[in-house]
Parts: structure tokens; C-alpha cells; sequence
């Protein structure tokens, strides 16, 4: 267990550096910056790489909507929830302070202006209120979660999940970037926003709340779906007993 929860937590760092650092430190870089296309492409290289790097210690989940999801579809052993989501939250908040750190050096970086955290109302990028960010986080979870256990089902093609799932991550920021800085990833979230402190945090619990409830209605809605698991599931290159 030790192992796979120090593999959690470095890929959840590694989630929060690569894809918000792009945010904090290339997105609007001068005249050369990367966009929010760029910085969608950049979560989710951060999974793909990471999946193919620690999914067959953890199995990669590097998200408590993950592991609920998987939880929720038959997948994950209950007891193993919270461990998870510990590890999993410390090393979104590790991979925080090593943003901060490096984004500090720069003279003039205000960490109270964003710190990548995710927004609604006069904090999404875009304008969008709670209610249009509530629902969007819903469905952006839902699509992933439901990608994640079609990807990793038995008898889905062997060795290609972490392609697809990347893919599909990718995918979801293109789409909800300007929503709510898209979460999808209570974890995520939580890192930057303690940083940013302020609305950031007051505004956290909408990013745990929507995430999860997508992430548990995918769950049973692709134990319907998906039909039955062979007697071994293999999630992200990690082989777990369903």
C-alpha cells in the first residue's frame, strides 16, 4: 500500500505542476505563450505519461473522482478510498508549492490573482456563473470517468488506455477551460487554491461536490453499460482483482 500511495502522490504532483505550472507559467508568456490549447495539452500529457510511469504500481488514478468513480463502478476496494485521496491531495498541494517556488522568482507574481485555481461568477476565465460551472463539472467528470472504465475494461484493447485517457483529458480542458479553468479533480483544485487563499477557497467546495457526483453517476451507469468484467481489471496497465 505504501507504494502505491507514493506513487499517487508523485503523480498527482506531477498533475498539478505540469498542468497548472503551463497555466501559471506559459499560457499568456509573452508573445510566445501556449494558450489555453496548449495548457489542455499539457494535463493531459501529465496523465498519460504518468499513467504509463506508475499504473502499474497505483494504477494511476491521481484524482479522488477517480478513485470514487472506480469505486463506484466495481472497480477499487472501498477501503482503499481515503488513503488514496490523502495521498492524492498532498501531492496536488506538493505540486503546488513547487509552482509557487519557481513562479515566485518573477517579480511582480501575485499569487492571490489566480494561481490557475478553478472559478465560477466573476471568477471563470469566461464569465460563467455556478450554476452553468456546476453542471459542467458534472458532465465534464461523468465523460471522463466514463472513458477511464471503458479504456481500462477487460476486454478493451490491451495497453492503450493511458492514450485514450490522456486524450480525453485533453479533450475536456479544450471544452471547459473557459468555463470554470476546468477541474474535473477535487485534488487539483485543492493545491493551488490554498495557495491563492480567498475566493479560491471559497469557492473549493464546488469542485469537490460536482466531480464527485459525476464521477459516481459514471460508475453506475458503466456497470450497466460496459456488461461484465473478466476476472481481472485492468486499470491504466495496473491488473486489479475487481
Amino acid at each position: 500500500m505504501m507504494r502505491k500511495l507514493t506513487a499517487e502522490f508523485i503523480g498527482t504532483a506531477w498533475l498539478v505542476l505540469g498542468g497548472c505550472g503551463s497555466a501559471v507559467l506559459a499560457a499568456a508568456f509573452p508573445q510566445l505563450g501556449i494558450g489555453f490549447a496548449g495548457v489542455a495539452l499539457a494535463f493531459g500529457l501529465t496523465v498519460l505519461t504518468m499513467a504509463y510511469a506508475i499504473g502499474h504500481v497505483s494504477g494511476c488514478h491521481l484524482n479522488p473522482a477517480v478513485s470514487v468513480g472506480l469505486w463506484a463502478g466495481g472497480r477499487f476496494k472501498a477501503a482503499e478510498l481515503l488513503p488514496y485521496i490523502v495521498a492524492q491531495v498532498l501531492g496536488a498541494i506538493a505540486g503546488a508549492a513547487v509552482l509557487y517556488a519557481i513562479a515566485s522568482g518573477k517579480a511582480g507574481f501575485d499569487v492571490h490573482a489566480g494561481f490557475a485555481s478553478n472559478g465560477f461568477d466573476a471568477h471563470s476565465p469566461g464569465g460563467y456563473s455556478l450554476a452553468a460551472g456546476f453542471v459542467c463539472e458534472v458532465v465534464m467528470t461523468f465523460g471522463f470517468l466514463f472513458v477511464i472504465l471503458g479504456a481500462t475494461h477487460g476486454n478493451a484493447p490491451r495497453g492503450f488506455a493511458p492514450i485514450a485517457i490522456g486524450l480525453c483529458l485533453t479533450l475536456i480542458h479544450l471544452v471547459s477551460i473557459p468555463v470554470t479553468n476546468t477541474s474535473v479533480n477535487p485534488a487539483r483544485s485543492t493545491g493551488p487554491a490554498l495557495f491563492a487563499g480567498g475566493w479560491a477557497l471559497q469557492q473549493l467546495w464546488l469542485f469537490w461536490l460536482a466531480p464527485l457526483i459525476g464521477a459516481v453517476f459514471a460508475g453506475v451507469v458503466y456497470r450497466v453499460v460496459g456488461g461484465e468484467e473478466p476476472a481481472a481489471v485492468e486499470v491504466a496497465g495496473n491488473a486489479q482483482k475487481a
